[in-house]
């Protein structure tokens, strides 16, 4: 791979931890005035949309054996309608820098699920990784302006933050054996479809409910920004990074997205956190990266076994 050519993927990736870590403010300033079932159905059209004029541009026409049917299906409405659904009720009720910071517990998550079903073994680096990460979730849901409890303002919504994170992380490993039968731009697609059709009925009630002409062109800018943008434009440049530079490569800008979608939540919303929360924010980002984190020998490894496919 050429030096300009490998500068655009980085740009790229770089660019997709922006899109996905701003993604949470936007989701949180259009909640305000699109409910949360109007703004999945609407959002996942533009998804779905971006997705498949990408499949026809490139000729990855493809069809689905029967056998596939049903587990994709299953697939689809585990990461559409089950995690979608957890993820836009639950940032809808705590505040996007808590939600950015809870999803970014995904390697966490995986982690202990590969573990458990001894997929893959965790090494000290995943361990103090996931205490850490376990701390910092703790002092987040603890730590807020009000005492800790249920009724706490924000304590609802990060539950159902980190029980989306949950199921995303079993949506990732259950995604692998897909994924040596479909091109990660076929299986994007096929997953979207679910997704709008699913969402898109779903919503439709609420939809119809919806006083159109009240919603501000911000508003409607966030449902086109997190569809178009977030989940159709930013799934194929990631798709396109693992297979330009690799996955262990491309995982690394995921790091960014919880560092700078609490920057973002601060900032553009004035979402006020308490000292505590701080603190358990840099525990869970800490996490993250240790749970990422792979001794040299078997990233050599890993690299040379994605060189060799």
């Amino acid at each position: 791979m050429n030096f300009s050519k490998k500068s655009l993927v980085e740009f790229s990736l770089f660019l997709v931890a922006v899109i996905w870590a701003l993604n949470f403010s936007v989701v949180k300033y259009s909640l305000a005035e699109i409910d949360p079932l109007s703004f999945n159905g609407l959002r996942f059209i533009f998804a779905a949309a971006i997705i498949w004029i990408v499949v026809f541009y490139r000729n990855e026409s493809f069809r689905i054996p029967k056998q596939d049917w049903l587990p994709l299906l299953g697939m689809g409405l585990l990461g559409n309608l089950i995690y979608q659904g957890l993820f836009i009720v639950g940032i809808d009720y705590t505040y996007a820098a808590n939600a950015a910071v809870m999803l970014g517990t995904i390697p966490i998550w995986v982690a202990l699920i590969s573990h458990f079903f001894n997929l893959e073994r965790m090494n000290i680096f995943k361990t103090f990784g996931v205490i850490a990460a376990f701390a910092g979730i703790t002092f987040i849901v603890s730590g807020g302006k009000n005492p800790f409890s249920f009724g706490s303002e924000t304590f609802l919504g990060d539950i159902i933050i980190i029980g989306a994170a949950i199921v995303w992380g079993g949506y990732t490993i259950l995604s692998k054996s897909f994924l040596s039968r479909y091109t990660p731009i076929q299986f994007s697609a096929i997953m979207a479809t679910i997704g709008a059709i699913v969402l898109f009925l779903i919503g439709l009630p609420s939809m119809i409910q919806l006083e159109w002409t009240q919603i501000s062109v911000a508003a409607y800018g966030g449902v086109v920004y997190s569809g178009l943008l977030s989940i159709g434009v930013a799934y194929l440049i990631w798709n396109y990074g693992l297979q330009t530079v690799g996955a262990v490569h491309t995982a690394t800008y995921q790091n960014l997205v919880p560092v700078m979608g609490l920057v973002f939540g601060v900032i553009l919303l004035n979402e006020q956190l308490t000292l505590l929360q701080y603190c358990g924010s840099a525990l869970v980002i800490t996490g993250i990266v240790l749970a990422r984190w792979k001794r040299k020998k078997a990233q050599k490894i890993a690299a040379a076994e994605l060189k060799g496919k």
